[in-house]
């Protein structure tokens, strides 16, 4: 079968429907009564979360390649119109579905444990009524700005993702009895004169007697109000929306408020940067930025029951099509779930916060650098501590033998001590090259606020190439030592954010491997200047030559294959949605490699095709921690060959970004790989398989089987290696045992 039969498109998923696949089965999560409620809270608050950014950047792309004009097709023959038709239909049955979890499940879930979320004001007793309405005067009244829309008054523009509140208004006609200035005062002769320009007024969407109001609700305020509670309930919530609809007369004096409901819109967030262009790149994002909140409305979300009239005023004004209308059975924006599954005193019904635990073959009192230079360090987070990587930076900003240090960072913390570290080293006096991505989609914000502090500190910043994202995650220690200069690396999967580092699982390898370091020392030369070496000794780099690495990876195991020789691949990613890669997965399959993939997202290859595809297996792990690493396995007739990287199996990764994968060659750390990919295939708890139909189906352990839970098992190993490393004689060498 020749290549270009492996690219029908009809042997791939499109990409964004496997996407909102993905999305379900985290929605599925909330949906199993197996798991404890307050943690089931969190996964749809996730799904919210997910949409927003699903809406923001893919959504939004697809139609700006309809207004463009754009003719071109997906890895599954679509253009961009057949996509957004089958996304309409798709993203409003999720969202009904997320909205029917809440309503029949979640909510009387909480009510049963005596927890009450008052979705509407009306619910609220009397007594509520009365805090309510204090807390408004106290705490949100003096925060609002109610805006009225008229001639005078053009409609505001509303910020992406905010939470507002549209009223219908009525002029309340003056009393004969008080119209003495005595007893109407001021506030009288502005309405004589607001009532005479109403009567100038020709036309109105509304009709000559009423009037369109809005007002945002306050993001620096909290969501979540507690109130008192009724008998039966230990704790009741309700949504600061809630409250300023109840009181939002009070922000509309001598108007009846006819109708009151609450909007949130959805905007392209997509950043539109002409790099080339670009005399100063950090400037050109931050005008981009104010954009951002700008942009083409995408999605409008509205609460069930909308009055008409103001329907008819948002659409026509906003210039949205019934299509980008959700029309939503609850609360708006989910995503307070997330916050409401933290409350306090409810312990019982969440699982037990997990604290990262020390490594097993790495001692924090001892010198790191004498610790790597005895064996290589892999590091699993968030099951161990990312504390190790803090500290390698920290330590070599103080180390006096400490030269320079160069790194790349993506994302980081919003109060990083590794940003901290890096500065104290350039006041120290050391060599410090840091390349700050700024295109780091919705972290650029925050990136340029880095990037100009490090600056300031004497750090040399770059901001990226020109065309290209630099995702990979690696940070190079130059030190002086008696024998000489060498070079300590540390590699990883997963972005050099202390934060994340506890909610992400990602892997990590120190090392002083000469080889290794004198790649690091290339990819940054590459990085700040023009300088590509000739040849690489141990690093494959996107976008240079990663993607033909893989390639001849996969091509050798079929030659194995065709041999009559074991051959086989596994790889875990987020996403896999490259079609020359999955075309040489299907070749490979054809050939009789048998393969398994971890793919926790977005997958585009199919499985159980005749002649294609039988020989993949496609699993999905959805748990406590988000599964970031990424690991690649190539049997490579019994001598296997292991390796980890930043990049995912898709084209912008290997065609438009600055990745690195690097090779695990520590015998026990192979082990050790192996094992954590036997462990998560094995998952029957948390895991999904992909069905011929692209489905995909929750496993279960049967009656006969034991449950398997790999987030939870590693968790379990990593307590258990603390207590193996406490009855140790402290002292190296230290006996390697393989994870079991």
């Amino acid at each position: 079968m020749t290549k270009s039969k492996y690219l029908n498109p009809k042997y791939y998923t499109n990409r964004e429907m496997s996407w909102l696949s993905f999305n379900y089965r985290v929605l599925s999560e909330a949906q199993d009564d197996r798991i404890l409620l307050l943690d089931r809270l969190k996964f749809l608050a996730i799904t919210a979360s997910n949409l927003d950014e699903f809406f923001m950047v893919r959504v939004a792309s697809l139609k700006d390649m309809v207004h463009a004009g754009y003719e071109g097709r997906d890895i599954a023959g679509l253009n961009a119109g057949e996509q957004l038709k089958l996304l309409d239909k798709e993203t409003h049955r999720l969202v009904n579905d997320q909205y029917e979890i809440y309503n029949s499940s979640l909510k009387p879930g909480l009510l049963e444990e005596g927890i009450c979320l008052i979705d509407h004001h009306e619910e609220l007793s009397e007594a509520q009524c009365d805090y309510v309405d204090e807390y408004f005067h106290n705490e949100i009244y003096p925060v609002l700005t109610p805006m009225a829309v008229d001639s005078s008054r053009p409609f505001p523009l509303i910020r992406n993702k905010s939470l507002n509140i549209c009223a219908l208004l009525k002029p309340k006609k003056r009393s004969s009895k008080n119209t003495d200035d005595k007893n109407q005062g001021e506030g009288s002769q502005f309405r004589d004169l607001y009532i005479a320009h109403k009567k100038k007024r020709k036309d109105s969407l509304l009709g000559k007697d009423m009037e369109f109001a809005t007002v945002q609700v306050p993001s620096v305020l909290n969501r979540i109000v507690e109130i008192p509670s009724e008998t039966g309930y230990e704790k009741t919530y309700i949504l600061i929306e809630q409250i300023i609809e109840r009181n939002i007369g009070k922000l509309f004096v001598n108007n009846e408020i006819l109708a009151s409901f609450p909007y949130r819109l959805m905007r392209n967030a997509d950043l539109s940067i002409e790099e080339d262009e670009a005399a100063d790149l950090l400037v050109e994002i931050e005008k981009q930025l104010k954009k951002r909140q700008w942009g083409e409305v995408i999605r409008l979300e509205i609460e069930s029951g909308i009055d008409p009239k103001l329907l008819n005023i948002l659409t026509k004004t906003l210039s949205i099509p019934a299509s980008d209308i959700f029309e939503i059975s609850g609360p708006l924006d989910l995503t307070f779930l997330m916050k409401l599954s933290s409350i306090s005193g409810f312990d019982a019904l969440r699982s037990k916060k997990y604290t990262p635990q020390p490594p097993l073959f790495l001692n924090m009192e001892d010198s790191i650098f004498h610790q790597i230079r005895l064996h290589d360090i892999l590091l699993h987070h968030p099951y161990e501590t990312f504390d190790p990587v803090v500290s390698f930076i920290r330590r070599a900003a103080r180390d006096e033998r400490v030269l320079a240090i160069k790194q790349t960072l993506y994302r980081v913390s919003s109060n990083s001590p590794i940003i901290a570290s890096l500065a104290e080293a350039a006041q120290n006096g050391k060599q410090v090259t840091v390349l700050v991505e700024l295109k780091a989609r919705f972290d650029e914000e925050n990136n340029i606020i880095w990037a100009k502090k490090l600056e300031q500190a004497g750090c040399h910043v770059l901001y990226g190439l020109v065309g290209l994202k630099t995702h990979s995650k690696i940070t190079l220690v130059v030190r002086r030592e008696d024998d000489g200069i060498r070079r300590y690396v540390h590699l990883g999967t997963g972005n050099y954010n202390d934060s994340t580092a506890k909610q992400y699982t990602d892997l990590g390898l120190l090392t002083c491997n000469k080889a290794i370091g004198e790649d690091a020392t290339a990819v940054f030369n590459m990085l700040s200047g023009y300088s590509e070496p000739a040849v690489w000794n141990k690093l494959s780099i996107a976008p240079i030559w990663l993607r033909e690495r893989f390639v001849s990876l996969i091509k050798r195991e079929v030659a194995y294959a065709k041999r009559g020789k074991a051959a086989y691949i596994e790889a875990k990613m987020n996403s896999l949605c490259d079609a020359g890669i999955i075309a040489e997965l299907y070749k490979a399959s054809q050939a009789g490699v048998k393969i398994r993939l971890l793919v926790r997202g977005i997958c585009c290859l199919k499985v159980g095709i005749p002649g294609i595809s039988e020989n993949i297996e496609v699993r999905s792990i959805v748990g406590t921690f988000l599964e970031h690493a990424r690991i690649f396995h190539f049997h490579n007739n019994g001598n296997d060959e292991l390796f980890l990287g930043s990049a995912d199996w898709m084209p912008r990764n290997l065609d438009r970004r600055v990745e690195i994968l690097f090779p695990v060659e520590d015998m026990r750390l192979k082990h050790e790989l192996i094992d954590i990919l036997n462990l998560e295939f094995a998952d029957n708890c948390k895991s999904h398989t992909m069905q011929p139909d692209g489905s995909y189906k929750k496993n279960y352990p049967s009656k006969s089987e034991k449950a398997v839970d790999s987030q939870a098992i590693f968790m379990a190993n990593a307590l258990a290696n603390v207590n193996k490393t406490k009855a140790r004689t402290p002292g190296y060498p230290r006996r390697f045992e393989p994870l079991t």
